[in-house]
């Protein structure tokens, strides 16, 4: 008996010991499996990195063609901005060259006044239709620093407050904005 008991005892040990050894393999097993698991998810995820990193540089070239582009658009906004004033204006210059030419082969001053006044009031009609040029109406009026520059100034008798004597320079006004002041000399009241 004492054989069997020793035989049981070992039978238990060996038993124990295969039930370790599968309990130690159904470990490695797991950790094994959970070992390529997470290889597997790191693949996708190293994956995943490398997709973003393309659409990151894709996403940043396509932007910087972007600015490339706008600062070109801009550029020929900035080049070509006048074209039209510049094409408004053509009419006017060839008839100021029409001018000169007649009055080189006639001689006749008369008439080149009369055709420079006409280039005169074409290219402020022009301007004025076309661009909202407008002049500024000096003479006489009452002296406003907003728009008029005072270049001399006089004291004179039967002035209340200063008015615009004499217009040196036209100003201009380009819609409602003061882009030349009237250069201006002012009549001033008696002190």
């Amino acid at each position: 008996m004492a054989k069997d008991k020793d035989e049981e005892q070992l039978e238990e040990i060996v038993a124990e010991q295969v039930n370790e050894d599968k309990d130690e393999m159904s470990q490695e097993e797991k950790l094994s499996s959970q070992i390529d698991e997470l290889s597997a998810k790191i693949k996708e995820l190293e994956a995943l990195v490398e997709n973003l990193k393309d659409e990151k540089i894709r996403s940043l070239a396509e932007m910087e063609n972007y600015k490339k582009r706008l600062l070109k658009d801009k550029e020929s906004a900035i080049r070509y901005a006048n074209e039209s004033l510049v094409k408004d204006l053509l009419d006017p210059i060839d008839n100021f060259s029409r001018a000169l030419e007649s009055a080189n082969q006639n001689q006749d001053f008369a008439s080149l006044k009369e055709g420079l006044s006409m280039v005169e009031s074409q290219m402020m009609s022009t301007l004025r239709t076309n661009w909202g040029l407008e002049e500024i109406d000096a003479e006489g009026k009452d002296f406003d620093p907003e728009c008029m520059e005072a270049y001399a100034a006089e004291e004179t008798e039967g002035v209340d407050k200063e008015k615009v004597a004499l217009v040196f320079q036209k100003g201009y006004r380009l819609n409602g904005k003061v882009i030349r002041s009237a250069k201006v000399k002012v009549a001033k009241p008696l002190s």
